[in-house]
């Protein structure tokens, strides 16, 4: 399964797709997290604090992307997001019932 939760594992990320994994943890900043996904073994190095159960970013999000979680779209970047960083309301908007902007930004 690919949303499986590997012993050891500082967060999990659900889809390919995702640009975001939860915290299975409170994560600090300067520490580097592992998390398994299909198989193979991710790092990223946390640049700032994400709490248990909060959403870090696993790869680059520039500002307008569509931010995805559960291989789904989640918000919008309201700025960059680098990978290790905090993703909640302070840096995403949603977008969804939101008819004028829907469409607005990128689909990655």
């Amino acid at each position: 399964m690919a949303g499986q939760v590997q012993a050891g594992a500082d967060a999990i990320r659900m889809h390919a797709d995702d640009h975001v994994a939860t915290a299975l943890r409170d994560l600090k900043a300067g520490e580097t997290i592992s998390f398994t996904f299909a198989g193979e073994r991710f790092q990223v190095a946390m640049s700032e604090d994400v709490a248990f159960g909060h959403k870090v970013a696993i790869v680059d999000i520039p500002e307008g992307a569509h931010v995805k979680k559960y291989g789904e779209t989640i918000g919008r970047a309201t700025t960059d997001i680098a990978a290790g960083r905090h993703v909640h309301v302070h840096n995403i908007e949603g977008i969804r019932g939101r008819g004028d902007q829907a469409g607005k930004g990128a689909s990655a």
